[in-house]
């Protein structure tokens, strides 16, 4: 039978910034100018406060459980495309900052994205594992978050799910990091996998990224991109 045991994932890399839809109200003259302005500002203090979350920057009191639900779907590992060159652009993107090359980037996402894990399905409580091998599943159940501070001083959440029952080989707990840090549907996750809950907390080097099934190498990278 396939073990999955020993894999592990990592920390967050991007989430979608969503605006606050504005007020599609029928006024005219000066009310309808402020109105206006009064939604626009409202939008843009919404996707700053959504961007600082992004970041790793947030209160305690914004966290809140989150249902296995949020992961629902078909997921895709990334680290092929890091492998086949897709991703390149990504990381000639990163490498615009400065403060590493695009052939040092490449090296740290090497790291982070390795797995044999290449697709999760997620169906109501149930977590199939997908690799060359074969696959395992087990049914989990929520057994709340931890906060994590990193090195740099932002900080993160791994929302933890515990085996029910399932495979033998299917880990004990699963944790996700998504930028996300109360009830929210995922637009890409990191997993962190494994039979020790603590010891798995300590883990922030090896993070396999999952995006939906449905995209195209191409996409991914241009999603990567824009955040």
């Amino acid at each position: 039978m396939l073990s999955i045991l020993s894999n592990r994932f990592d920390l967050p890399v991007m989430a979608v910034l969503i605006a606050a839809p504005l007020a599609a109200l029928a006024q005219s003259g000066d009310s309808h100018d402020h109105d206006h302005e009064h939604d626009q500002g409202h939008a843009q203090a919404h996707d700053h406060a959504k961007s600082d979350v992004y970041r790793g920057y947030f209160e305690d009191s914004a966290i809140a459980p989150r249902p296995l639900s949020d992961w629902q779907g078909d997921w895709q590992s990334v680290y092929p495309y890091l492998q086949d060159g897709t991703l390149d652009v990504v990381m000639a993107h990163k490498a615009e900052s400065g403060e590493k090359s695009a052939a040092e980037h490449r090296a740290t996402y090497e790291t982070g994205y390795r797995t044999d894990v290449d697709r999760i399905e997620i169906d109501g409580q149930t977590v199939t594992f997908h690799t060359p091998d074969g696959a395992v599943s087990g049914s989990y159940a929520s057994d709340g978050y931890e906060v994590l501070t990193y090195a740099a001083g932002n900080r993160g959440v791994r929302f933890i799910f515990e085996k029910q029952e399932g495979d033998a080989e299917a880990a004990e707990y699963i944790q996700f990091s998504d930028h996300k840090i109360a009830p929210e549907s995922a637009d890409h996750y990191h997993l962190y996998w494994g039979d020790d809950r603590a010891a798995l907390l300590e883990e922030v080097s090896n993070w396999p990224t999952y995006y939906p099934a449905d995209l195209s190498g191409e996409e991914i990278a241009q999603e990567m991109m824009a955040h």
